[in-house]
Parts: structure tokens; C-alpha cells; sequence
């Protein structure tokens, strides 16, 4: 595992408190729920996460309603969707174009990560570098930052990528 997904894992639970986390992924397929699951503790406030990394499994399992599933819209529907679906106080999303080629006119690096928390939800859409397995990484990372942000009530910082 990313060392650095690990650290922010390990962070986020012990900012926690008595909130529960779930997570939906996409294009990360899986990475954000490893590093969650990973942090001591987890189990004590980590619901759980989908895989959606198929767009019918968006719709059909979180309820995504966006006709494009790599905007903001549709990260919020996600974060919202399993929140609702796990009973979670937060959900987490992340969706987007890993790469190398785009998709559907979407640029690879493409990364939108999503949040709801306390009546509140929210999305950003990154563009990061690399190639596939390395925008997987950042993808990760910046919603693991996200959620830091959230628990510790502050915007998140994302060092090495460029909002659009």
C-alpha cells in the first residue's frame, strides 16, 4: 500500500471520533477502502465501501443519476449513495479517467473526489499527472485528504495536483 495513503488513513481515524466513514470508488477501484481498513481501529468506525467501477453499477447500486459520470454531480451522488446505502455519517467518492487514453472526450488524469458530511456535499475535479497506477495513487490520496479535511473541518490541501 501507498505509504502515504497509509499515513492519511491512519490520520482520519484518529480524527474520527464517533463518525462513521464509507467509501464508493471508481477508477480507484478499491484503493481508498484498503488504506481506510488498513488504520488501526477501523473497524470501529469504517462502514464499509463499493466498487463501482462499472457506470450501471453507479446507477443501479448508488443511485447516480448524472448523465456523465465523471463530474462532480456524480461524485456527490456517490458519496451521497453510500452514505445512505452503509448508513454512514460521511461517504467519500472518487471517479474518473486513470488512463493512458481519455474516455468518452474526458482527458486521462481526469479525477473528481466527492464528500457529504453534516448536511453538506461537495466535489472537486483534479486533473493529475502520471500515468495509470500513479493517478490511481494521487486519485486516492487527494480523497483520503478530502476526508482529513472533512473530520478536521478545514479545506483540504492538495499539494501536487491542479484544481480545475
Amino acid at each position: 500500500m501507498d505509504e502515504t495513503c497509509e499515513r492519511l488513513a491512519a490520520r482520519a481515524g484518529d480524527q474520527v471520533g464517533d463518525r462513521t466513514v464509507a467509501s464508493a470508488e471508481s477508477f480507484t477501484a478499491g484503493v481508498v477502502a484498503q488504506a481506510l481498513a488498513s488504520a488501526e481501529s477501523s473497524s470501529d468506525w469504517f462502514k464499509g465501501a463499493v466498487v463501482a467501477y462499472q457506470t450501471a453499477v453507479k446507477r443501479s447500486v448508488l443511485g447516480v443519476a448524472a448523465s456523465d459520470v465523471v463530474t462532480e454531480q456524480a461524485a456527490i451522488e456517490m458519496a451521497q449513495g453510500v452514505a445512505r446505502l452503509l448508513d454512514a455519517d460521511i461517504g467519500i467518492s472518487t471517479t474518473g479517467v486513470a488512463g493512458p487514453d481519455d474516455q468518452d472526450g474526458t482527458p486521462a488524469g481526469t479525477v473528481v473526489v466527492g464528500w457529504c458530511h453534516a448536511g453538506d456535499s461537495g466535489a472537486e475535479v483534479l486533473q493529475l499527472p502520471g500515468d495509470p497506477e500513479e493517478v490511481v495513487v494521487r486519485g486516492a490520496t487527494a480523497a483520503l485528504e478530502r476526508l482529513c479535511a472533512l473530520l478536521e473541518d478545514r479545506p483540504a490541501a492538495t499539494e501536487e495536483v491542479a484544481t480545475t
